[in-house]
């Protein structure tokens, strides 16, 4: 069934301002129930009990006051005044004086803008109640005595003011209740942080070392840790983690050994070579022989990854520089713009030959090359610009695939076996980062190093 347009607008939106981390989605998972359950405890309580204990209250007292009333309004001598004070103090806790010849006050006092929601259900309550009970005008503040209530009513003669106690009046306990519920919410949100940030730190923790050992760092001191379910995570990862190093290091060693294995007979062949007369076939053998020494150290460096090297701070301009110089022995003329103080956290080698095999690839088909190294946000880039014949957007991702051959495009490099850019994505990749292309300024192709900064 599709839903309504205006929901999944809703939806989306909800989306949008839910918080990201999983530290703070559990923790609203956990303290939202809780406090709408607080609220709505609060507004029932508020709603069903206190309001109805208040307004019993406040019909009880204004009875007695109306009986006051009534009873000066019957004999008002003053003995028989003086005895009703008496009896409305000792029995009812009123406070009742005769104020001769004084009127009502023109209106009520306004309360405190803090004070006047809290009181407004306790003045419609007791407002109520007296009209109901009372004939003849009358008046009364609830916010001037912190312990008394001021109620006011017009008799024959003058005023008649009763300071009643405050608890006769309302239910006084009603903050008591609000703030044990405020109490509880705030201890039971501390408990909620103390145990979701003891869950969420042993995730953190598995997603910390996935993420160094896919920039090619270790974690040795990481250890399954937290509830069942990821420490089960975590031990399939360090499975996983050590199955890949098996594997890498089983393709290095085989590599190598087919490496050193292949040298042996190239060397006896290069000696023969040397040792033979020269001649137009001995010198095609030689570069052949060259070619395929070339090949064997690729497919080794391809395999091998630079895994085994420390990362440390490396200042890119030194480096830049330093493979620039290989450029320009081939001709090209290369422009290196990078501030002498930017650094990267880098394995070195691992670095300076995903930044040769580009600016090498860059040099070979290229006249003019620009190197760049700059810091962009919170990453730094490493551009290569050259002015050869690019590479189509389209095939961009393809140039990147390992043993790689774009024949229409760049890949007159006889000498080269497609793995320039495979190893220097995977060096960058290694390092946390990516490698993309795209269409330089001066005509060519753009590569760009991205690093984390």
């Amino acid at each position: 069934m599709r839903l309504p347009s205006s929901f999944r607008v809703l939806v989306r939106w909800l989306k949008r301002r839910l918080p990201a981390t999983l530290f703070a989605r559990s923790l609203l998972i956990i303290v939202l129930p809780v406090a709408l359950m607080q609220v709505a405890v609060t507004y029932v309580f508020f709603d069903a009990h206190w309001q109805t204990v208040t307004h019993r209250l406040s019909e009880g007292l204004a009875g007695d006051i109306a009986w006051a009333v009534e009873s000066y309004k019957d004999d008002p001598a003053p003995g028989n005044f003086a005895r009703l004070s008496q009896r409305a103090e000792e029995s009812l806790g009123l406070s009742i004086a005769l104020q001769p010849g004084r009127q009502l006050p023109a209106r009520r006092r306004d309360p405190p803008p803090i004070i006047e929601p809290f009181f407004a259900p306790i003045d419609r309550s007791l407002d109520r109640a007296l009209s109901e009970r009372l004939d003849d005008p009358f008046w009364f503040d609830t916010t001037r005595y912190p312990a008394y209530v001021d109620i006011r009513v017009d008799v024959p003669g003058g005023v008649m003011r009763v300071l009643a106690p405050r608890e006769r009046a309302f239910a006084t306990q009603g903050h008591i209740f609000v703030l044990w519920l405020a109490v509880a919410t705030v201890m039971l949100t501390a408990v909620a942080i103390l145990f979701i940030r003891n869950q969420v730190r042993a995730i953190e923790r598995l997603a910390n070392a996935a993420e160094a050992f896919g920039r090619g760092a270790d974690a040795p001191a990481f250890k399954p840790h937290g509830a069942r379910e990821v420490r089960r995570a975590a031990t399939a990862f360090l499975d996983m983690r050590a199955r890949i190093q098996r594997h890498i290091e089983q393709r290095t060693a085989l590599l190598a050994s087919v490496s050193h294995d292949l040298r042996t007979p190239l060397t006896r062949l290069k000696l023969a070579l040397a040792l033979a007369e020269p001649s137009n076939r001995n010198a095609d053998m030689k570069r052949d022989l060259a070619e395929m020494e070339h090949m064997i150290d690729e497919y080794l460096a391809f395999a091998r990854g630079e895994g085994g090297e420390a990362a440390e701070t490396v200042k890119l301009a030194p480096l830049i520089q330093a493979v620039s110089e290989g450029a320009r022995r081939l001709g090209a003329q290369v422009r290196v713009e990078a501030d002498p103080d930017l650094a990267a956290t880098a394995r070195p080698n691992a670095l300076k030959r995903a930044l040769s095999n580009l600016v090498m690839n860059a040099a070979a088909h290229g006249e003019h090359l620009v190197v760049t190294a700059e810091r962009v946000g919170g990453a730094i880039e490493i551009t290569v610009d050259d002015d050869g014949p690019g590479i189509p957007a389209e095939r961009h991702e393809e140039a990147f695939k390992a043993f790689a051959r774009l024949d229409e495009a760049r890949n007159q490099n006889t000498k080269g076996v497609g793995l320039g850019l495979a190893i220097a994505r995977d060096v960058a990749r290694g390092h946390g980062g990516d490698i993309v292309l795209g269409r330089s300024p001066l005509g060519g192709l753009r590569a760009v190093i991205r690093l984390p900064g």
